[in-house]
């Protein structure tokens, strides 16, 4: 990707720093070329360190080094000073890495990952999951957007770097990741037992829809996913393709160069696929060489569509005329930069430099993009997963019975309420349900109940007749072709 012919120079990145995949591209707009405090460079100058600045340093970690009442680790000392004045930027997007958190930082950038599957970032001192990742161990669990990871294992996450608790969350395949979640609605927090596995890199699922109307799911924008895109399109339009759905629901982000390749052909030449604007405010934009296609475009969002992702849909909304379909999106409008050769050791640090814009110049940082047609999933998409500290019988009244009968209304049984009292009619639909999968009926939850109800739970969130969103991106496409019913 260039910027009005500049050639590539720096890294941009787009993504959360998360516990699945990172990923980067190579842009440097002209505006931002030039180097020293505004560029992508590093350089000296009059407001770099004084001298005086070098010896208060200096001596600090001289008086900790020999006066502090514990022998102290060199290196814990040095990486400290870094995470310090990093801190003081306030930006969670702005993180130090030490030379092993750099080697994981490269090896997901190319390669397959282990460990829960979910986008993370930090949100006022909090690791906050962005998305957990289509098909991973995080969704299975049935962790979701906005959920604050409290502790790994017994161990809080307060104080930590986000790097720092990413490596915690992170593990071997097989190995158990017990999760305290705090979620937003819920007064107690919420253990989450999570198998970390091998998280599958496949990015792009294409499908063909009644009515001869094309779906293309992309979950990450990694570098094989444009050409795994154009893939899909093409089986597609060569099967008669008469309206596209985009969904990037969930899809935490990835490779700018990735998602204005993905973009390009839809939007005619000369319109904008995004803009990015300096420290300074000047501002600087990728013109499109496509032609535009000849059929409508829906794209489907929610609250886990982040950075790339939303370019996308800013672009495609903006440029091409397309609907917004579902949920206001994450809201990460800032573009990151890697400084690891300048560290020269290994290290490497991501500090944002710029921030994008839609086409139409709006920052959506904190805000995200509010969809065209508003729509909002079942209940039982969201709801916790059930804590099994305790059997739950008639007679008790919990969070943990409040989510069991939004579970049993969403798969069809009759709670008869939904205020988390178990009344006699929440015990009769528990008894339905366990009879319908040759449970012991006897109108209480255990553990075994308990598993097999949030196991149909997913089953029935992976069913496409119970997925609001998509029904209506349809109904918008289907109307945008003159689909009579």
């Amino acid at each position: 990707m260039t910027f009005k012919g500049r050639t590539v120079l720096a890294f941009i990145l787009l993504s959360m720093f998360a516990s699945s995949i990172m990923t980067l591209t190579i842009v440097n707009p002209s505006i931002f070329a030039a180097g020293g405090k505004d560029g992508a460079a590093l350089g000296g100058g009059a407001s770099g360190l004084t001298g005086k600045d070098y010896a208060k340093l200096a001596t600090t970690y001289q008086l900790i080094e020999n006066k502090f009442l514990n022998e102290v680790d060199h290196e814990k000392i040095v990486n400290g000073a870094i995470n310090g004045m990093l801190a003081t930027l306030d930006d969670p997007f702005t993180v130090y890495m030490d030379q092993k958190e750099a080697q994981q930082f490269d090896e997901n950038i190319a390669s397959s990952f282990q460990g829960i599957g979910a986008e993370v970032t930090s949100e006022d001192g909090k690791v906050t999951i962005v998305s957990p990742i289509k098909g991973s161990p995080a969704e299975k669990a049935g962790l979701h957007a906005n959920d604050v990871i409290l502790s790994v294992n017994g161990e809080k996450l307060d104080g930590l770097t986000l790097n720092q608790a990413i490596m915690k969350i992170r593990g071997p395949k097989g190995t158990q990741a017990k999760l305290e979640i705090g979620r937003s609605g819920t007064p107690e927090p919420i253990s989450v037992i999570v198998v970390r596995d091998d998280i599958d890199v496949e990015t792009v699922f294409g499908e063909m829809l009644p009515n001869n109307i094309g779906k293309i799911e992309i979950r990450q924008f990694a570098s094989n996913t444009a050409p795994r895109f154009k893939e899909e399109l093409k089986k597609l339009e060569a099967s008669g393709m008469k309206g596209l759905i985009i969904d990037v629901r969930n899809d935490p982000g990835g490779l700018l160069s990735a998602v204005v390749e993905i973009v390009e052909p839809f939007v005619p030449k000369g319109k904008a696929i995004v803009q990015i604007e300096n420290r300074k405010g000047e501002k600087e934009e990728t013109p499109s060489q496509g032609t535009g296609k000849p059929y409508p475009v829906t794209v489907l969002i929610n609250k886990g569509s982040a950075s790339a992702s939303e370019i996308l849909a800013g672009a495609l909304r903006d440029s091409a005329g397309s609907k917004l379909v579902g949920e206001t999106t994450f809201g990460k409008g800032t573009v990151q930069v890697t400084f690891e050769k300048e560290m020269g050791d290994g290290s490497n640090i991501k500090m944002t430099v710029y921030k994008w814009l839609t086409p139409n110049g709006t920052w959506i940082h904190k805000k995200g993009i509010s969809p065209d047609v508003p729509v909002e999933q079942p209940a039982f998409f969201k709801v916790a997963p059930l804590s099994k500290k305790s059997e739950l019988k008639p007679d008790m009244n919990s969070e943990d019975v409040k989510n069991l009968q939004t579970m049993l209304q969403g798969l069809g049984y009759s709670p008869d309420r939904s205020d988390g009292y178990f009344s006699d009619k929440t015990a009769t639909a528990v008894k339905a349900f366990q009879r319908m999968n040759s449970l012991p009926v006897t109108g209480e939850v255990d553990t075994e109940t308990a598993n097999k109800l949030e196991k149909a739970v997913l089953t029935a969130i992976r069913d496409p007749k119970n997925d609001l969103q998509l029904k209506a991106a349809v109904q918008q496409v289907e109307a945008a072709i003159g689909v009579k019913k």
